[in-house]
C-alpha cells in the first residue's frame, strides 16, 4: 500500500507527533525517522529502511557509493516506537534540522513508500 494524502498535525509540548490513523497500520510498531530532503523529517517503515540500509552498505562495500553517504544516513536516523495513541517522539536533533517547535503546526504528507 502507498502512503498518500496530507494531514495537518501539531507537535505536542514533549516533541511527539501523532501520525494519521490511516498510516499507523502500515508502519507497524516501529519505524525510522531520518533527515529528509528539503529540511523535512522522513518517516520510513522499518522493512523499507532496513532494506535500503542493507543495499547502501553493499554499494559502499563495492565502492559504488562513498562511505560518507552511509554515515550521513546512519547518523541522522533513529528507530522509534509508536505509542498507543500513534505518536512518535521526534528527537531534538531532527526537530532542529526541520525547524519544528513544540506547539507548532506540522504537515504529515505521504510520499508513496514513506512519509
Amino acid at each position: 500500500m502507498l502512503f498518500v494524502g496530507a494531514f495537518d498535525r501539531q507537535l505536542d509540548d514533549k516533541g511527539r507527533l501523532a501520525l494519521p490513523a490511516t498510516f499507523r497500520d502500515r508502519l507497524g510498531e516501529h519505524c525510522y525517522l531520518a533527515k529528509g530532503q528539503d529540511k523535512c523529517v522522513t518517516v520510513v517503515p522499518s522493512e523499507t529502511f532496513e532494506a535500503e540500509a542493507a543495499d547502501l552498505a553493499a554499494r559502499v562495500r563495492n565502492g559504488e557509493v562513498p562511505r560518507n553517504q552511509l554515515r550521513a544516513l546512519a547518523s541522522s536516523a533513529i528507530l522509534v516506537s509508536l505509542d498507543k495513541q500513534g505518536r512518535v517522539n521526534v528527537d531534538e536533533q531532527l526537530r532542529e534540522y526541520a525547524g519544528l517547535q513544540p506547539g507548532e503546526a506540522v504537515t504529515v504528507a505521504g510520499s508513496f513508500d514513506r512519509l
